[in-house]
């Protein structure tokens, strides 16, 4: 007689030495927490670095719009401190700026002497208004075709906060409704990549124009000129709205010569004329060519 087998014995387990439920989940816990911190160390560096660069861009804009608006005059000494302290940064955002300021060459750098706002160049800004004259009035039959009764009263609305402006004396708000008019019309024509394009490049030219903005009859003649485009423009005068745009842009050149005179020592001369020292407030004085 085959005796079956017998069913082999369960085995006797210490139930110490099974980790338990409590045991295991702080072994869990931990490493999530490891996890996390390996997931969140990336993280924070990125956040660190859209902080710095954010940071840089500000800084940038806010010494660049000083420039423009003529806050920071030309000649003006810069120093890396006093503009970290000022605007509550350390140097390295400062430092970054100024570099891509003299790279637009609105910044000078002096060796020995410092860092100092540049002086208005001549051939700068004779060059850009050619270049934002020509780019202009190239879109302009664009903006005849394409204007509508919503864009003409986007345009007249800003002709009346820029006459407002100019009763109030807020030069800088008129200055801004002069940017968003031009810029307008190039967005109604189906360019707005060409402004922000002029825009950048144009710092010497609006300078020019933040020095030519307190006289009265500029300044009336500045928005005579803008009521007179935009009548021409939505009554689709082509001829005529050109003429007037032309006369118009060419303004800076017409006050160039009376503002180099009143302001010497905010101008620098042509490059193939001789140099005035670089950083010094003050320019030696310049002989002109007949």
């Amino acid at each position: 007689m085959v005796t079956p087998p017998t069913a082999p014995s369960a085995r006797r387990v210490d139930a110490g030495a099974l980790p338990c439920h409590q045991d295991v989940a702080p072994q869990k816990g931990r490493l999530d927490i490891m996890a996390g911190r390996a997931l969140g160390a990336p993280r924070r560096a990125q956040v660190n670095v859209l902080r710095g660069a954010s940071t840089r861009s500000h800084i940038y804009a806010v010494l660049r719009q000083a420039i423009v608006s003529l806050d920071l005059p030309p000649g003006q000494a810069l120093s890396e401190n006093e503009l970290a302290a000022r605007h509550g940064v350390s140097r390295t955002p400062v430092r970054e700026a100024l570099i891509r300021l003299a790279d637009e060459r609105l910044v000078e750098v002096a060796p020995q002497l410092g860092t100092f706002v540049s002086r208005i160049s001549v051939s700068d800004v004779v060059e850009i208004q050619f270049i934002r004259e020509t780019l202009e009035r190239a879109s302009l039959p664009h903006a005849i075709k394409n204007i509508t009764a919503t864009d003409e009263a986007n345009l007249r609305a800003l002709l009346v906060h820029q006459e407002d402006a100019s009763k109030k004396g807020d030069l800088r708000r008129w200055f801004a409704t002069d940017e968003d008019l031009h810029r307008t019309l190039l967005e109604i024509a189906g360019h707005p990549r060409v402004w922000p394009i002029v825009s950048s490049a144009k710092a010497h030219l609006d300078r020019v124009r933040m020095l030519s903005l307190p006289d009265p009859a500029i300044l009336h003649e500045l928005h005579t000129q803008h009521q007179a485009i935009v009548d021409n423009v939505a009554t689709r005068q082509r001829r005529k709205a050109d003429e007037v745009l032309s006369r118009h842009l060419r303004l800076a050149l017409d006050v160039l010569q009376p503002l180099e005179q009143r302001h010497p020592d905010y101008f620098v001369l042509d490059e193939d004329d001789e140099l005035p020292e670089a950083g010094p407030p003050r320019s030696r004085p310049r002989s002109r060519r007949n």
